[in-house]
């Protein structure tokens, strides 16, 4: 984040973890009450994107899991798709 409280990085590029702690940041930044009403708006927006970003890097992941299924002895036998709801 600059000085100005924008981040400038753009959130395609950030992990999941970047995202959050920048999100954090601005969340302890808001709640401090220092920041001027333009600048609260400002990290408001983009904290709401990053909020966005983490949620869709978050089902993404979820996508991606796999359930192991067992057979009736109780080995893993494979793995289906992890449905989501």
């Amino acid at each position: 984040m600059n000085e100005t409280g924008k981040d400038t990085k753009d959130l395609s590029a950030l992990s999941f973890e970047e995202a959050m702690a920048s999100l954090e940041q601005i969340v302890a930044k808001l709640e401090s009450g220092n920041a001027s009403l333009e600048q609260s708006i400002d990290l408001y927006t983009r904290g709401t994107q990053l909020k966005a970003h983490c949620e869709a890097k978050l089902k993404d992941a979820q996508a991606k899991i796999e359930k192991i299924t067992l057979d009736d002895s109780g080995a893993a036998a494979g793995t289906q798709t992890f449905e989501v709801e």
